[in-house]
């Protein structure tokens, strides 16, 4: 699993010559990253200087913690679907009704994929979120690392969409197609928007 493995085990795994992971799990880990940055910053936003936020500090480290624990969940998921689908596709098929099967397997397991990226969106959206609510108060300490966590949620969000798009090409029904591409209702692009705005934002404070 990689939650439980090493770094230096997972990116070994990540470069070797397997399917599994790949750039879904990648990008579900740079969620995580992004997550677990707006909690580190909110961390270092507590104490008797920031006591009038201690309430929406608080709030933001368990969101941020909860989002660590989703991300982490998502790239295990995104590891099996995506597992689904090559294991479909090595399914025998030498007469009719194997094929049939088959190829029935091969839709559902690439229905399923597209689903873990999409929730992947979503998840992205929330982390920038919460980044931009902390940036209001945060410690300036440590402030660069709210563009971190942005960019990092960024990278989630258009990588979650590449694997998407790759998957929904695949899809052979129509209406099945439509609704997977659109899953995401341009989540995605509002992302990419908000955490560009932050980043400027956080750049604009340290440059003054």
């Amino acid at each position: 699993m990689i939650s439980s493995e090493t770094v230096n085990d997972y990116l070994a795994r990540l470069a070797s010559r397997e399917p599994t992971p790949g750039g879904g799990a990648a990008a579900a880990l740079h969620a995580a990253q992004g997550a677990a940055l707006v909690a580190m910053v909110a961390r270092y936003t507590t104490g008797a200087k920031y006591e009038q936020h201690a309430e929406t500090v608080r709030r933001i480290i368990s969101a941020a913690d909860g989002l660590v624990v989703e991300a982490m969940h998502l790239a295990e998921a995104d590891q099996h679907a995506f597992q689904g689908v090559i294991d479909s596709y090595k399914l025998p098929s030498g007469t009719e009704d194997l094929k049939a099967a088959r190829k029935a397997s091969i839709q559902d397991a690439l229905i399923l994929a597209a689903r873990t990226p999409a929730q992947l969106v979503k998840l992205a959206g929330a982390i920038v979120d919460l980044a931009t609510e902390l940036f209001e108060v945060a410690n300036a300490s440590v402030i660069s690392d709210i563009a971190a966590a942005a960019d990092a949620a960024r990278a989630a969000a258009t990588t979650a969409r590449v694997n998407i798009d790759i998957n929904v090409v695949a899809i052979k029904d129509a209406t099945a197609r439509s609704r997977m591409a659109g899953q995401t209702d341009g989540i995605e692009e509002k992302v990419i928007l908000a955490a560009d705005s932050l980043v400027a934002r956080v750049r604009g404070r340290i440059l003054g």
